[in-house]
């Protein structure tokens, strides 16, 4: 499965910033930035000269642009913005046009320079760049920001007029010269059917200004008209007069949504655009009266323009599907990267840091640490997206003339919310809705201020509308530094589902809400008695005898049956794969008899408890250090986590399997596999694949194999045979599909898919098998675990319980954890949660403590007194070893602990021999490859710095890429003789080669001056022999090395092995007497074995790979 992530980007309209030059003047700078389309970009400079580029070329002067429209001579011009305009003039004095024909022609020669100009096609093209809808489109988004921003209200708004407004109809005046406007005489003046777009008032100085408006076009005008290019110049000059607000573009008033369904009509317009060149050129090329539409339209740009989107787009992502919080938090993320986004590179620190548009919109603590914070969020609880893509927050309307908070709830867009006063959710009110206090602290704008209750515009609907819903999961929020809750939050999201599934004791009453909203609960469609009940269906009667239904547990597809009964069947999913390798199963929770209704929670899902999100286990902890034990974040355990399967969880792995056809023939799926004896062969069924249920260990065969050998010159006796027994003796390899190294599990499912069958499969593949194998992993040394408050660590030993400190009553604690990760890193909320965990367990209830809104550190001490346990929560706590009680008293209790994805068994690799690089003959690197460890730069400096020669050579030559040195060291360790000399390593020649190809005559000189000869390839045995070779006498390890996982491989996967197809290189004898000695009679399998090795790619287990999202990777989010 696959989400699509809604993009933030940039508004289209028009934006005004500003800087100071070196002399201390102010430079402005106006944007019209279109959905689609050419931008108009405007400027002044030091000298007070305003100019213009037109889809970013060169600049001219603004008035060339004026011109073009339609203001032809400097009298036009004066006229309409007033002749006393420093910046006008100063431009008039530098524009050389003077008409609206030279105008256009300017124009022409800067966006199509050396073509011939004229009049007509300077007309045409302005015309078309700007005002063809076809080639601009501001769409109704960008019109609803241009008529925002370029109505002429704000900038009215508390001035005095310096001229009458007249009534463009009637002529008669409204409001006379020398009034000030205000809000009563300004709503007049709009109402007018048609009103004025040009006012004269007096700016700060007591200059007389011209403001000129756009005429506020229709929505449905989403082509830019002239009149908007008038008043944008007039706005850039209104700016330099000292009237008009700049814009700051990281607000969310200028930042929108691209939801899936833009971002698909995007894409689907690439693809229509595509097909309609296709038609007009076979149009032109065919018979008009012979021609059906059939044989014009060609679909196919259409189809792969949105194959493209959904299968390579940055914003179409594998969806994370960890735990229900992953998957929940995947489909709200939103990302500022992608095409016609920010790149991570160019992004600077403003576009990520935290703005004050952002309160209820987008959330401040969860967003990736690394290359993308900042740049990829999260949508708050609240918020929702509107028509034009803006996010917009709830609030409760105050009645400002009482003082009373009302329940009508009002969504505010960032734009709207900054002229008004807002108080904080937590404001105190009395039971009627009245404010209690005298001052209210509200925000306005970006400041944070006091006013009186009939000052107050609106109040927060809840605490936890700033936050998003990861974060609102974190109890004692805030108490914990906001770095700590940031990884808190995005720790969640990695929690590996559990085999036993168990609510938080401490939580903060949200976990209900995302159980049910990820969807991975089973909700009743309709009120019933429950008649049947087994682990994979609910039967539910609804009692009105109309067609039975049937429905999927995991998706809520509704199947109406033939039958008429009145009962809805719930089909459950069962120990299906998510795509990070975590088990979905869902589970019943009602029994047979009992009443649902409609909208109950009646099977539960993977990591829910009751209907309740549950990611870890409530576990008994004590802060104390022990024997270094939990040093550095390290983290000590009892053994009954894992002996009672407290952090036990289940991981489904994929195999694949194709049969292809190949040059020499089709490839087979048998039981019949060359060499393999039949304890091998023990679980395959008659067709050659796994049976349901066998336990296999790495190496195993999991799906049977064989591919055509090439043929090789029969000798009389085969041909003979041949004769005989006609195509049966012909030569195969096995290829069959095995388990990794460090794989192992039981199989849970097998799928086959052929093309007899009329399976769809990818060209020249036959038969595709996919095997699924389970294991149960119980938690281990080297797992990685957390809190909720970013408190994280890995397991470094696992104590018997006996051994375990226990509390007086004999209790032993499950966890030890470090006190020194508290002070420094700020989280203190994790102590808060301790001590009220504790209370509730004794008290036997669940606490939910809201961010923002939940229990105080009194509250918590509180608790503690009330469940009988000492006031401070520390408890004296006796050596399990020994039975001594610890000097001083601990602090212990009750903690919500995770296991995240971060496993010790995903991540244990080791290599003895495996597969090399083709280029620089060097062991790959990397898990996945089954790589060997990099020796770098630094390693290389402890050796020097240590004086180990012999190691280092060693390490930099046979143990690595020293092509004929490792063979005969291997060879020599065989007879037991001594190691030989090492040679020139594969990589120093390469460096060599390049710097000769870089046309450098270099030559290696030796001690005395005399050059070395480095011999090339051809003196040696054909390099195919050398790892065969090692394969061979390695049998007893088996070491067959791992296939790259698809396209997650690195640069190096595709050399897997060295299976470089060279001219066979006749051996020498001379050379290689020994090597001929060692070989013996495997010689003559050498030939044999260089085929097998090319299909080494595809004999072992192609493992689906596993994406673990992190979205920091992310991977530009790349999947």
């Amino acid at each position: 499965e696959r989400v699509v992530v809604s993009q933030l980007v940039r508004s289209p309209g028009a934006y005004f910033s500003r800087q100071i030059d070196s002399g201390g003047n102010y430079l402005y700078f106006g944007t019209l930035i279109p959905n689609r389309g050419a931008w108009l970009e405007f400027e002044t400079d030091s000298n007070f000269v305003a100019w213009v580029r037109v889809d970013r070329t060169r600049k001219l002067p603004l008035t060339v642009l004026l011109r073009c429209i339609g203001y032809g001579t400097d009298a036009e011009i004066l006229e309409l913005f007033g002749d006393n305009n420093k910046v006008l003039n100063a431009t008039l004095e530098r524009d050389h046009t003077d008409s609206f024909e030279s105008g256009l022609l300017e124009i022409y020669k800067r966006l199509r320079p050396g073509e011939p100009a004229n009049v007509d096609n300077a007309r045409n093209l302005f015309e078309n760049l700007f005002f063809e809808s076809k080639r601009y489109d501001l769409a109704h988004v960008g019109r609803y920001k241009l008529n925002k921003k370029l109505s002429a209200r704000r900038r009215l708004r508390h001035r005095k007029l310096s001229a009458p407004v007249l009534d463009p109809n009637t002529g008669e005046i409204i409001v006379d010269a020398g009034v000030v406007l205000d809000d009563e005489l300004l709503d007049k003046i709009f109402a007018l059917d048609m009103p004025p777009t040009v006012f004269s008032i007096y700016n700060d100085n007591g200059e007389p200004v011209r403001v000129v408006c756009n005429g506020q076009p229709p929505h449905g005008t989403n082509t830019i008209t002239r009149q908007d290019i008038v008043a944008v110049i007039g706005y850039l000059l209104n700016l330099c007069q000292g009237i008009g607000e700049i814009d700051d573009i990281d607000h969310l008033g200028n930042r929108r949504l691209r939801c899936v369904g833009e971002l698909l009509q995007n894409q689907f317009r690439v693809g229509l655009s595509r097909m309609e060149r296709v038609v007009k050129e076979r149009m032109t090329i065919q018979d008009v009266d012979a021609i059906t539409p059939q044989a014009l339209i060609n679909i196919r740009p259409v189809i792969a323009a949105m194959k493209e989107f959904f299968g390579s787009s940055q914003l179409s992502q594998f969806m994370d599907q960890t735990n229900p919080l992953a998957e929940l938090s995947h489909k709200r993320r939103l990302s500022a990267l992608g095409p016609g986004g920010l790149s991570r590179d160019r992004a600077g620190f403003e576009v990520r840091d935290v703005h004050h548009s952002h309160y209820g919109r987008m959330c401040p603590i969860e967003t990736p640490e690394g290359p993308n914070i900042g740049l990829i969020g999260s949508l708050c609880t609240y918020a929702r997206v509107n028509r034009y893509g803006f996010i917009e927050t709830p609030y409760r309307k105050v009645d400002k003339a009482k003082g009373r908070v009302t329940d009508e709830i009002v969504f505010l867009t960032a734009d709207d919310e900054d002229q008004y006063a807002i108080a904080q959710a937590n404001a105190p009110l009395d039971e009627n809705g009245y404010f209690t206090s005298s001052a209210i602290s509200v925000r306005l704008g970006s400041e944070i201020t006091t006013r009186s209750p009939h000052e107050v515009d609106f109040m927060d609907v809840s605490p936890k509308q700033l936050v998003s819903v990861a974060t609102s999961l974190i109890p004692f929020l805030e108490n914990d530094d906001a770095n700590r809750a940031l990884m808190g939050a995005n720790m969640q999201k990695q929690a590996v589902p559990l085999l036993v599934a168990e609510a938080p004791i401490v939580g903060t009453g949200i976990e209900g809400k995302v159980a049910r909203d990820s969807r991975v609960v089973v909700v009743a469609r309709n009120s019933g008695t429950v008649e049947r009940v087994t682990a994979t269906e609910i039967v539910i009667n609804r009692g009105d005898n109309k067609a039975d239904a049937v429905i999927s547990g995991m998706t809520g597809e509704v199947f109406i049956q033939d039958t008429v009964s009145g009962r809805d069947y719930y089909r459950l999913t069962k120990f299906q794969r998510s795509n990070q390798g975590t088990c979905i199963s869902q589970r019943p929770i009602v029994a047979k008899g009992d009443y649902v209704e409609a909208g109950q929670i009646i099977a539960d899902g993977p990591s829910t408890d009751h209907g309740e999100l549950a990611l870890g286990r409530n576990v008994l902890v004590a802060f104390m250090s022990w024997e270094g034990y939990n040093y550095e974040d390290a983290i000590l355990i009892s053994e009954r986590l894992v002996q009672d399967d407290v952090f036990t969880s289940i991981h489904i792995e994929e195999y694949e399997a194709e049969a292809r056809d190949t040059k020499l023939g089709p490839e087979e799926i048998t039981r019949d596999i060359p060499n393999i004896g039949e304890d091998a062969l023990k679980n395959l069924d008659a067709r050659g694949i796994i049976r349901i249920g066998a336990e296999v260990r790495p190496n195993d065969i999991l799906v049977g194999k064989v591919t055509p050998k090439g043929e090789t010159e029969l000798t009389a006796e085969e041909r003979l045979l041949r004769a005989i027994f006609g195509e049966k003796a012909r030569e195969v390899r096995d290829t069959s599909l095995r388990v990794p190294h460090g794989e192992s599990g039981i199989v849970v499912d097998v799928k086959v898919f052929s093309r007899e069958d009329g399976d769809e499969l990818p060209p020249g593949v036959n038969q595709l098998v996919r095997v699924y194998v389970a294991q149960k992993r119980k938690i281990s040394v080297g797992d990685k675990m957390a809190g909720r408050h970013g408190n994280k660590g890995v397991i470094s030993k696992i104590l018997p319980v006996e051994d375990m400190p226990f509390l007086p009553d004999g209790t032993p604690v499950d966890i030890v954890l470090n006190p020194l990760g508290v002070p420094s890193r700020m989280n203190i909320g994790q102590v808060l949660e301790t001590h009220l965990g504790w209370a509730a367990k004794a008290m036997g209830i669940k606490i939910a403590t809201p961010v923002f809104d939940g229990a105080s550190e009194i509250d918590a001490l509180n608790a503690l007194q009330e469940a009988g346990l000492p006031a401070d929560g520390k408890e004296i706590l006796f050596d399990g070893r020994t039975g001594e009680p610890f000097d001083n008293r601990v602090t212990v209790g009750i903690i919500y602990i995770v296991k995240l994805a971060h496993m010790v068994d995903d991540k244990i690799h080791a290599r003895s021999t495996g597969p090399y690089s083709l280029v620089t003959q060097q062991p790959l690197g990397g898990k996945a490859q089954f790589g060997g460890q990099r020796f770098g730069e630094m390693e290389v400096w402890a050796l020097e710095a240590y004086g180990a020669a012999y190691t280092l050579q060693e390490i930099l030559t046979v143990k690595s890429d020293d092509v004929v040195g490792r063979v005969k060291t291997y060879e020599a360790i065989v007879k037991g003789e001594n190691i030989p000399e090492p040679g020139v390593p594969e990589s120093f020649k390469v460096l060599v080669k390049e710097l000769q190809s870089l046309g450098l005559d270099v030559k290696v000189l030796g001690e005395g001056a005399g050059e070395v000869e480095i011999p090339e390839d051809d003196d040696y045995e054909p390099r195919e022999l050398e790892v065969n070779f090692e394969r061979d006498l390695d049998e007893e390890e088996e070491a067959e090395p791992e296939a790259e996982t698809e396209a997650e491989a690195d640069e190096d996967a595709e050399e897997l092995t060295d299976v470089e197809e060279e001219e066979d290189v006749p051996v020498k004898q001379g050379d290689f007497y020994d090597l001929d000695e060692a070989l013996d009679d495997d010689f003559e399998r050498f030939a044999d074995m260089e085929e097998s090795f090319e299909s080494l790619g595809r004999s072992i287990g192609r493992k689906k790979p596993k994406r673990v999202l992190d979205l920091d990777e992310d991977e530009e989010f790349d999947d």
